[in-house]
């Protein structure tokens, strides 16, 4: 009896031994697989170290080295313009700080859109593009899309006055898509509140401006405001009061003019006579 208890025990041992050993190289397979496929995971995705915000960073916030940290970033998915050394993103030393032209959330990557240059604060100058000026705009809540406008916008420009040698007033599109900058004195293209402007201020080159300065000062200018994704290619468009109503133009007729008629006088007596010839010259 002793023998075949002692004869289980070894062959129960044994077992548990054999079980622990295949557990063993199990486990040990399974590692190994998944080294390797961290490794070729690795090797497949190559990241980049670039700048994110540490935490929520608000339109005209200061942006100093401390509210920012590097992350690994996968290359193909890094966003243009986006910061991968302190010096790109302060060149000027941590003293020229950035400021917030856009909200940035946290773990967001930072990127020269967003943020003014080093040094500068978030008013309308750095906004503007290369070669670009910054124009002023009367409006009210009819001409100004009723308080809708955001900076950021796009508008297209309507200028409604008197045409010279017309006797009613038409109006007509003068630019297409331009964008704004700032809508009363916010830039903020974030502000969710809508603001009945009575300024608005456009991005423009110098000879838009100068044509815009003449409009405004002949007539009234209105804005109609563009999608977001709209890229049609509006072509020139002008209404009168006419055209409005459909109202044909009035065609005068001129008189042909008369033959010239010659005649010579004759006196017979106390009568004087009149009698045709032919003219001549």
């Amino acid at each position: 009896m002793r023998i075949i208890f002692g004869l289980v025990l070894v062959i129960g041992v044994a077992l548990a031994g054999f079980a622990v050993h295949m557990t063993k190289g199990y486990m040990s397979t399974y590692q190994a697989e998944l080294n390797h496929e961290k490794a070729m995971r690795a090797e497949m995705i190559q990241t980049e170290e670039i700048f994110v915000s540490k935490a929520l960073i608000n339109f005209g916030d200061e942006i100093t080295p401390e509210m920012v940290k590097k992350v690994r970033w996968p290359v193909e998915a890094l966003p243009e313009g986006a910061f991968s050394t302190e010096e790109g993103l302060f060149p000027e030393g941590p003293e020229a700080t950035r400021v917030a032209l856009r909200t940035i959330e946290p773990m967001e990557p930072l990127m020269a859109v967003k943020m003014s240059a080093p040094g500068e604060d978030a008013g309308v100058a750095s906004r503007l593009s290369k070669g670009m000026r910054a124009f002023a705009i009367k409006v009210d809540v009819s001409t100004g899309v009723s308080g809708l406008l955001r900076p950021g916008d796009r508008v297209d420009i309507y200028w409604t006055g008197r045409l010279p040698g017309s006797t009613s007033d038409a109006t007509k599109l003068i630019l297409t898509s331009i964008p704004l900058v700032a809508v009363d004195q916010t830039a903020n293209g974030e502000r969710q509140a809508s603001i009945i402007a009575r300024t608005v201020t456009v991005e423009a080159t110098p000879t838009q401006v100068a044509g815009l300065a003449t409009a405004q000062s002949s007539g009234r200018l209105s804005l109609s405001l563009v999608g977001r994704n709209d890229d049609t290619i509006v072509g020139g468009v002008e209404v009168d009061q006419r055209t409005l109503l459909g109202i044909a133009e009035e065609t005068i007729m001129s008189e042909a003019p008369k033959a010239p008629v010659c005649t010579v006088r004759t006196r017979k007596g106390a009568e004087i006579i009149e009698m045709p010839i032919p003219c001549t010259n």
